[in-house]
């Protein structure tokens, strides 16, 4: 029996052959959400529940005198919500500076213990499930029989230990039920393939696998360092991976990575340096396709009762501003080229059609490009070849225009008032009139 496995973004992917249930899940960047009241995590769970997620995972630095009243205000939204969808944690011994204790207070043990028998945490076959941002330096905490465990219970544990490599994993299976991979954007001028996930796969074999499925990556937050990994089709093509390999939706709200899919909340929740970035350029079009992507990930069927596209690009080509000290790859670990050959100058776009169509996209006053659409999903990419303007995107039938929409304009050079260029993505969509269904 041959399994394919559709995935999400954020979520779980299982890499058994089995019948079991799957879930999508989001990464939550707790330590961004500092002006979140409890309705405002009422009013993320209800949008992320409405694209077809299942669970946020909270990514929790440590120290960070956020997390305490935040994890409190999203397990009470989703207590309150009374729904299906759940949280779990991901403690992040990286992101605050410093690494995890296992036990006192606050510890890995405090909050497993203080959440894992409520309603609203998420089990996977009746066992809480748990994640990390990395922490191989305290891998022993989590051993069968170790600290955690003993503290807490039985555990599904799941971590992101990618920095250890394929080959590094093997002396570790026997305390993990699952792996995550963060491997998810490609190092230099080339296209993400699902060739590590292949290779994490292999070195994990029977365990859970998560693969991580993001849309975009330009690090704006500190300037120490601050670089760029190629996006463009991203979003398009790791979704298409999905359907070989399993995955995580990452990022909900990680606005200083710029991979976002969440909405922008309050300015205060963008890490300082790149509020000028974010503002402006919203990402919550990208999560219009999920219900779709997620319905042929469950293995579900899906009826498209309206065309919809979806469009992202940068809004002047990268040339057109200062790269300001922003490295092409991340500088600390890969080799640095110029930013400007890893983003494209080019508009990324799909479209959901119920029947054939043709798509077109026109840059100001140049002449409209043309794609032959099929029905279901298609995704193309146009190059900005010099052109200023709005785009204005349209879906044809018939030589008549079904529906259209006009994007935010492409200008000949940065309009941001520090003269940097922007690598973050500006994202749209439209949805067109609906079918006459009986």
């Amino acid at each position: 029996m041959i399994c394919t496995w559709p995935l999400v973004v954020t979520l779980v992917l299982f890499l058994h052959c089995t019948a079991a249930q799957k879930y999508v899940f989001a990464h939550v960047v707790v330590g961004n959400t500092a002006a979140h009241t409890q309705s405002t995590w009422e009013d993320d769970i209800t949008l992320a529940q409405n694209a077809g997620i299942n669970a946020f995972a909270l990514n929790c630095g440590y120290p960070d005198s956020n997390i305490p009243t935040q994890v409190a205000n999203a397990f009470a939204a989703a207590e309150a919500l009374g729904s299906s969808f759940k949280l779990f944690f991901s403690f992040d011994y990286l992101g605050g500076g410093e690494t995890w204790p296992a036990t006192g207070s606050p510890s890995v043990v405090s909050y497993l213990n203080q959440y894992v028998s409520t309603s609203a945490y998420f089990n996977y076959e009746g066992i809480p499930f748990v994640s990390t941002f990395e922490g191989t330096g305290n891998i022993a905490d989590w051993a069968q029989g170790g600290t955690i465990r003993s503290a807490v219970g039985d555990l599904y544990f799941v971590p992101d230990w990618t920095s250890l490599g394929p080959s590094g994993i093997s002396s570790y299976l026997d305390n993990i039920e699952g792996f995550f991979s963060w491997d998810m954007w490609p190092v230099g001028a080339t296209n993400e393939t699902d060739s590590s996930d292949l290779a994490w796969q292999a070195a994990t074999p029977g365990k859970t696998y998560m693969m991580g499925v993001s849309p975009w990556f330009f690090h704006s937050s500190d300037g120490n360092p601050d670089w760029v990994w190629r996006g463009d089709d991203l979003w398009a093509d790791r979704w298409a991976q999905t359907l070989a390999v399993n995955s995580e939706i990452v990022t909900w709200n990680d606005f200083g990575e710029s991979h976002y899919i969440g909405p922008i909340r309050d300015s205060s929740e963008i890490p300082s340096g790149s509020a000028i970035y974010v503002e402006g350029s919203p990402h919550d079009s990208w999560r219009d396709f999920l219900p779709y992507y997620i319905a042929m990930y469950k293995g579900n069927s899906f009826d498209i009762t309206s065309d919809q596209m979806q469009y992202w690009y940068h809004t002047a080509p990268t040339a057109g501003g200062s790269t300001c000290g922003v490295y092409g790859n991340d500088p600390d670990y890969q080799a640095e080229i110029s930013p400007n050959d890893i983003v494209e100058d080019g508009i990324f776009f799909s479209a959901l059609l119920t029947s054939d169509a043709v798509v077109t996209v026109q840059i100001g006053s140049s002449p409209a490009v043309s794609y032959s659409g099929l029905a279901g999903i298609n995704h193309w990419s146009q190059p900005f070849n010099g052109h200023t303007g709005s785009p204005v995107f349209s879906i044809i039938r018939n030589g008549v225009v079904v529906s259209d929409a006009t994007g935010t304009p492409i200008t000949a050079s940065t309009t941001l008032s520090n003269g940097c260029t922007n690598y973050n993505a500006w994202v749209g969509s439209f949805q067109g009139p609906g079918l006459n269904l009986p």
